[in-house]
């Protein structure tokens, strides 16, 4: 029998409760003690885990001794104080939420927090483990032969609503292709295995949240663009996203093109927002296509219905929570993805806003020299 893992949460609201229903499917895992201060999201929080402490305050969090690590999934804006507050009371291993952090100025108060923080740091990337994806990273190189262009489409809904309407200003965010595009800058990354030298970007907000008014505002956040990002071993890659595109069969389309053929992953949208009268949710699916002899091979990938049930990701907060536990226990040395990939997932979605702004190609350099 595995050793308990006891969980510490930081907010439970729409994400923070997926988290909680998958913490509930591993084994050997409790949540001992939350800090949600929303009083309607701390009630939904506790049906899912209904012998945990909730507490009013991160640090009366750290100081319930049984905990064995800590899950950050407060507002974006939080995690970079939250992180250092862990780094100043209980470094104990810690899932933080994407993005890592929203504004320029926070990268050095990472990169402190990094040289000086003892335990391991994942940063949740959910898309890496949505089973249609990684079947896509791991058979991308073979298909392929060397992956020379990357295509990453999004045609989604809307963002939703969070507690306060923190998720409908730039600020609080770091901006859409901060926060939602930082899983696909993630993914270019891993999948290409080189690091990002220029991006050019062109969005805007045509269609969402225009006739919204929050104490007087009019909401920032962007809900269209594309993004195009030359990597350092001349291969590139492209970002589609269109958040006003909900009735689309399937909610992402990747691909990737090598001198052998070319392989695409196909991944419907929650299960919850399908519309019944069209039946059964599409099933995922692999498509590997090769040049000589030519012919598409199709495969499904189905994923396991309770799983599926559990969130709005596919099922990868599942599989990312079963890797995360096995840190956590030490059957693992290292977090797949680590605070580097978490850094420079949010660098590439800024120098995309920036691009986007600014009208101009924007260099990678101009985050980090």
């Amino acid at each position: 029998m595995a050793r308990l893992i006891n969980y510490g949460l930081i907010g439970c609201g729409m994400m923070g409760q997926e988290h909680l229903r998958n913490i509930a499917l591993l084994p050997d895992t409790r949540v001992a003690a939350i800090f949600e201060p929303d009083a309607a999201m701390a009630a939904a929080a506790a049906e899912f885990a209904p012998d945990a402490k909730f507490v009013d305050s991160v640090e009366a969090l750290l100081a319930v001794e049984t905990l064995d690590c800590i899950v950050i999934v407060s507002p974006n804006f939080r995690h970079v104080e939250q992180l250092e507050a862990l780094a100043h009371t209980r470094p104990l291993p810690v899932l933080v939420e994407k993005p890592l952090f929203t504004d320029p100025t926070h990268i050095a108060r990472i990169e402190a927090f990094r040289a000086r923080y003892p335990a391991p740091v994942w940063v949740a990337m959910e898309y890496r483990y949505m089973p249609p994806i990684a079947a896509f990273v791991q058979e991308a190189a073979a298909a392929t032969g060397g992956i020379k262009m990357l295509t990453i489409r999004e045609h989604r809904f809307p963002f939703l609503e969070k507690v306060g309407d923190w998720n409908r200003f730039n600020r609080n965010t770091g901006g859409t292709f901060v926060e939602k595009c930082c899983h696909f800058f993630d993914l270019m990354r891993l999948v290409m295995q080189s690091e990002p030298v220029r991006i050019m970007a062109s969005g805007g907000q045509d269609v969402n949240h225009l006739d919204e008014s929050y104490a007087g505002e009019t909401p920032d956040i962007l809900d269209n663009g594309y993004v195009i990002v030359d990597f350092a071993s001349g291969a590139r890659a492209i970002l589609e996203l269109c958040m006003f595109a909900e009735g689309a069969r399937y909610q992402e389309e990747v691909s990737a093109v090598g001198p052998k053929g070319k392989i695409g992953a196909l991944v419907p949208g929650p299960g919850r927002f399908w519309p019944e009268h069209l039946g059964d949710a599409p099933i995922p699916q692999l498509i590997i296509s090769p040049r000589d002899p030519k012919g598409p091979f199709v495969r499904e990938i189905p994923v396991d219905p309770t799983i599926l049930e559990a969130g709005d990701h596919n099922g990868s907060t599942f599989y990312q929570h079963q890797g995360f536990a096995a840190l956590v226990r030490g059957e693992r040395e290292n977090a797949a993805v680590n605070l580097q990939d978490g850094i420079m997932s949010v660098i590439m979605g800024m120098a995309a806003q920036t691009s986007m702004a600014e009208h101009r190609m924007v260099r990678i350099d101009e985050f980090t020299s």
